[in-house]
């Protein structure tokens, strides 16, 4: 987006510096692949192509099937998208602050544009600070919503904020997923971990070198590794926090 709303602009990027560090992917020399792909390898040990790269979407802003999806369709570069399914419903409820979003009845759109559809629960909330129940609804009905417009399973979900913890990761394989997204700031690896696979944020101060390099392999750890002291004490804050306050939207 060229002028987005406050709270997510730090996630976003200018239509053509999108389009740049597109170019510099695909000069790079990558493959770009979908998260299903990835899935396959991890799971039966199927090959990948050589030096592979996926590129992935969160939420499903308005922008998705039209300006960026077009990008993508143009390079022949697939990707995959998480789409949280209340922010795109009408009437639904969701912890998103307001955007202009895109609509359930165009992730058919993104998918004749070539890319991969993935939930990214309903209504966007720190998963890791949720009961059981909330757990199970968040990731289930998701999945049955996309899966009833679409017509076809969806495998694959994204941890909104990347939040999860062990038993999240239990939770989304009961529920049917074959692969979850984290963050995690990392590269993934050969060794990664297929329900929290590490992603690398592109925010609006990276440079087309931050891309570069993250191409080359450097710039950024490679998962998996264990989680820090830092970070268990922060999911144990938020999980007070959301007992006193009840759910809290993950960003």
């Amino acid at each position: 987006m060229d002028d987005p709303p406050a709270w997510i602009g730090e996630f976003t990027v200018p239509p053509r510096q999108f389009e740049a560090q597109l170019d510099a992917i695909r000069d790079s020399g990558r493959t770009p692949v979908t998260i299903g792909t990835l899935a396959a390898h991890f799971a039966q040990g199927a090959p990948l192509p050589p030096r592979p790269v996926v590129l992935t979407f969160d939420d499903g802003f308005a922008d998705l099937p039209r300006r960026t999806a077009e990008a993508l369709a143009e390079r022949g570069v697939p990707a995959t998208a998480y789409l949280t399914t209340g922010a795109i419903t009408r009437g639904r409820r969701c912890l998103l602050p307001p955007a202009p979003m895109m609509t359930l009845g165009q992730a058919r759109l993104l998918e004749e544009y070539g890319m991969e559809i993935g939930a990214h629960t309903v209504s966007h909330p720190q998963l890791d600070t949720l009961g059981r129940r909330a757990l199970q609804i968040e990731l289930a009905d998701a999945r049955a919503e996309l899966e009833d417009t679409l017509g076809h399973r969806i495998c694959h979900l994204a941890y909104p904020h990347g939040y999860n913890s062990p038993a999240v990761r239990r939770a989304a394989r009961a529920a049917g997923y074959e692969t979850a997204v984290a963050v995690r700031h990392a590269l993934s690896s050969e060794r990664d971990e297929a329900y929290r696979i590490a992603r690398l944020i592109v925010r609006r101060s990276h440079t087309l070198a931050d891309v570069t390099a993250w191409m080359c392999g450097r710039g950024a750890r490679a998962a998996p590794y264990n989680d820090s002291p830092l970070t268990m004490s922060w999911r144990l804050y938020r999980r007070t926090r959301a007992a006193v306050r009840g759910p809290v939207f993950a960003g």
